[in-house]
C-alpha cells in the first residue's frame, strides 16, 4: 500500500491512484480551500481517529435526481403535510444530530469537531447546505452537504422520529431539481438511499460527470 501524505501545499494526487478501497490520501487540512478542491476532483474527507483519510472510490454511489423514487406511503405523508420542510434555518442543530449518530458501519461518528467547525465554515460561506424535517416545532430528521454548481454532495443525515431524514431527503431533492441540479453525490453504498433511487457508476464517469455540472 502506498498511501499519499499531503503536506500545506494545497493539492490532491490524481484519484486513479486511490487504493481498491478508494483511500486516496492521508493529511492535509479540512480549510475551505482544499475542501472545494476535493469536491471538485471527487474526492471527500473521513475522520480515523486523529488523522484526515481522503477517498475516492470506484464505483461511486449517486442518484440523478430525475431516477428519484418515491413510494406510495410517503407519498401519502406530503399530502398529509406531517412534518414541516425547512432548509438552512438550522445547520448546526443538523451536524451536531449527524455527529450522535455512527454511521457507515462504525461503532462511533467520523464528525469530530473539526469536521463540524470545517462545515460550519463552509455553510457561513454559502456552500454548505442543511435540509430539515420538524415536528410540532422541533427538528426531528435532515441531512446536510455541499452544494457546487449542479451537483449536491451529501454528508450525513439523522433521523429522531421514523421516515424525518426520508421525507428531508425527498423533498431537498425535488428542491435541488427544480433549481437545476442534475447530480447527488452519496458517496458509498447505503440500502437505504438505493431504495430512494441511487445506484453505482463509474468513478471516471463520475469525475466526467463533476467536469460537466461545475464550472
Amino acid at each position: 500500500m502506498s498511501l499519499f501524505i499531503l503536506n500545506n501545499e494545497l493539492l490532491f494526487p490524481p484519484v486513479h491512484l486511490a487504493e481498491p478501497d478508494g483511500l486516496l490520501a492521508i493529511g492535509g487540512d479540512l480549510s475551505i480551500e482544499r475542501l472545494l478542491l476535493a469536491y471538485r476532483h471527487g474526492i471527500f474527507p473521513w475522520y480515523e481517529g486523529q488523522h484526515i483519510l481522503w477517498w475516492c472510490p470506484d464505483p461511486r454511489f449517486v442518484l440523478f435526481p430525475k431516477e428519484l423514487k418515491e413510494s406510495k406511503s410517503m407519498k401519502q405523508l406530503h399530502k398529509r403535510n406531517i412534518f414541516d420542510f425547512r432548509t438552512d434555518t438550522a445547520f448546526s442543530e443538523v451536524i451536531t444530530n449527524c455527529k450522535t449518530i455512527a454511521r457507515r458501519g462504525q461503532e462511533s461518528t467520523w464528525i469530530t469537531d473539526e469536521v463540524k467547525a470545517a462545515y460550519t465554515r463552509l455553510h457561513e460561506a454559502g456552500i454548505a447546505h442543511s435540509a430539515e424535517a420538524w415536528y410540532e416545532g422541533d427538528l426531528v430528521g435532515g441531512l446536510y452537504g455541499v452544494r457546487m454548481g449542479k451537483v449536491f454532495f451529501g454528508e450525513s443525515m439523522f433521523s429522531k422520529v421514523s421516515n424525518a431524514s426520508k421525507y428531508a431527503f425527498i423533498r431537498y431533492v425535488q428542491q435541488l431539481q427544480a433549481e437545476g441540479v442534475m447530480l447527488i453525490d452519496c458517496q458509498v453504498y447505503t440500502e437505504h438511499l438505493e431504495s430512494l433511487g441511487a445506484r453505482m457508476i463509474a468513478r471516471e464517469d463520475f469525475i466526467t460527470l463533476l467536469d460537466r455540472f461545475i464550472p
